[in-house]
């Protein structure tokens, strides 16, 4: 029943912003008793909370081991985060803009990007790539998601796949294992 709910509150989000998100109306549109959803989750506040962090733990759950060779967690971020196909050609992925936009639900839900984010960096400068590369590569990424996010001209078409090839190209090629 949580996953029912959980998803019900991201096509709030989707559809209406943070403020689309009350109690009522998350119980109407996952088929559940005000009663079961309090249950579950006791506030407004847990539900956006729960949203983030489930959008969160799929995320890392893409995201290689420690012991992954050289550019594998920042080859895997950019993967996880901006699509091979330009958003218009098969609709974008709403996950890190729900997350976003429960972001904007205050500074405890903010808080939870917050830790993930300080832990990423860490991995991110612990990937084995010249200083600077893993994070330029991951403000990339969020500079992409911001700009599709608040409608901020994000790239369309060829320029999508022109702006995804040069951060890719940011990342050397992970060496083929002997065969």
């Amino acid at each position: 029943m949580r996953d029912q709910i959980l998803d019900a509150v991201e096509r709030l989000l989707v559809k209406g912003g943070v403020d689309a998100v009350r109690l009522d109306a998350v119980a109407a549109e996952a088929g559940v008793s005000k009663g079961g959803l309090l249950h579950h989750f006791p506030s407004k506040l847990a539900l956006v909370q729960g949203v983030v962090r489930r959008l969160v733990d799929r995320f890392e759950a893409v995201l290689p081991g420690p012991d992954s060779p050289p550019g594998a967690f920042t080859r895997a971020w950019l993967d996880a985060s901006i699509p091979l196909a330009a958003p218009d050609e098969e609709g974008p992925s709403s996950a890190v803009p729900v997350a976003l936009l429960a972001a904007a639900g205050g500074p405890e839900v903010l808080d939870v990007l917050q830790a993930r984010y300080r832990h990423w960096q860490i991995r991110l400068d612990e990937d084995g790539l010249p200083p600077g590369v893993s994070s330029l590569v991951r403000m990339a990424v969020d500079g992409w998601w911001t700009a599709r996010l608040l409608g901020l001209a994000p790239p369309q078409g060829a320029d999508h796949h022109r702006l995804r090839a040069l951060i890719e190209d940011l990342i050397p090629p992970q060496p083929r294992e002997a065969e």
